[in-house]
């Protein structure tokens, strides 16, 4: 068990997502960078679609009520245990009564500590996942909150050794994506200016969406759309042109137009960024995504 002494800006439980309820209206959530969510479950032995907690911009204060393996991987912040500095993406032993302080942000905006065994809150609809725009499976946490630790490991945790996956961006990041189905919507000036253009995520950012200012983009063909599916990564245009970058929390279909949609190794880039940061979109081939999700997979399995 762990007891949340300073909760941090936004600490959510996450674990792989709420899979498989979609057609019913219900997100998946989920870690918005998958990526790093896994390493850090990896680093201790578990499942990689073990609970987490991710952390957002400003990382928590903990204390462990047991003993326990932990490691902290994605974003870098600057962390203590017991007051001594410990690294990012390395798992370490946790006393029981032992202090986990994260501190200033150095890279990145989210970081993911996972424990031996996983976080272990109850599930609704078969994931721990929180989901704040909907409220399924509880809220952020608060200072007090004490959360179970499971038991089950798939592997011995890799004390000591250090294993980084995800290369941070810095300050921003170029995100490929395939083309949307609405992407006949606008001219060939209108995507020309989408890709050579830097967007900037917005303040009102969160695990819904990224909403990006920069140069707007007009239809040439507005006729009526009928509301369909948007998978995490979709990249809508509303009325006003100015992109909205679906991330984990995002509504399960839309009626605005689909321009392209991020791939799934990109997604964990985007997850990394704060507002302020920059975007700029490349369009690839399905070929790409492919060959780009493979060697994700690799680099994870083969460092596990």
């Amino acid at each position: 068990m762990i007891r949340v002494l300073e909760p941090g800006l936004l600490t959510t439980v996450q674990d792989g997502g709420r899979w498989g309820n979609q057609d019913l209206g219900v997100p998946v959530a989920g870690p918005i960078d998958q990526v790093s969510h896994r390493v850090a479950n990896l680093l201790v032995g578990n499942d990689p679609e073990c609970a987490t907690l991710e952390a957002t911009l400003v990382g928590p204060t903990v204390e462990f009520l047991t003993e326990t393996v932990f490691a902290v991987a994605g974003g870098e912040f600057e962390l203590w245990l017991d007051g001594d500095p410990v690294e990012v993406n390395m798992a370490r032993y946790a006393r029981f009564g032992g202090i986990l302080q994260f501190g200033r942000r150095t890279a990145g905006a989210r970081a993911y500590l996972a424990l031996a065994g996983g976080i272990d809150v109850p599930a609704t609809l078969g994931s721990r996942s929180t989901d704040l725009a909907s409220g399924l499976g509880g809220c952020p946490l608060r200072a007090g909150d004490r959360l179970d630790v499971g038991s089950a490991q798939s592997s011995q945790p890799a004390l000591g050794e250090s294993r980084k996956v995800l290369d941070l961006p810095e300050g921003g990041a170029t995100l490929r994506f395939l083309v949307g189905p609405d992407a006949f919507r606008f001219s060939s000036e209108a995507m020309t200016v989408f890709t050579h253009s830097r967007y900037r995520v917005g303040p009102d950012s969160n695990r819904m969406g990224y909403r990006l200012l920069g140069k707007t983009l007009d239809m040439a063909d507005d006729s009526p759309i009928l509301s369909s599916a948007t998978p995490s990564g979709t990249i809508q245009i509303p009325p006003s042109g100015e992109p909205i970058l679906l991330m984990a929390d995002h509504q399960t279909t839309g009626g605005y137009a689909k321009i392209g949609t991020v791939i799934t190794v990109d997604l964990a880039a985007a997850g990394q960024l704060a507002p302020g940061d920059w975007i700029t979109f490349e369009a690839c081939d399905h070929g790409d995504a492919v060959a780009a999700l493979i060697a994700i997979e690799q680099a994870l399995w083969c460092s596990a």
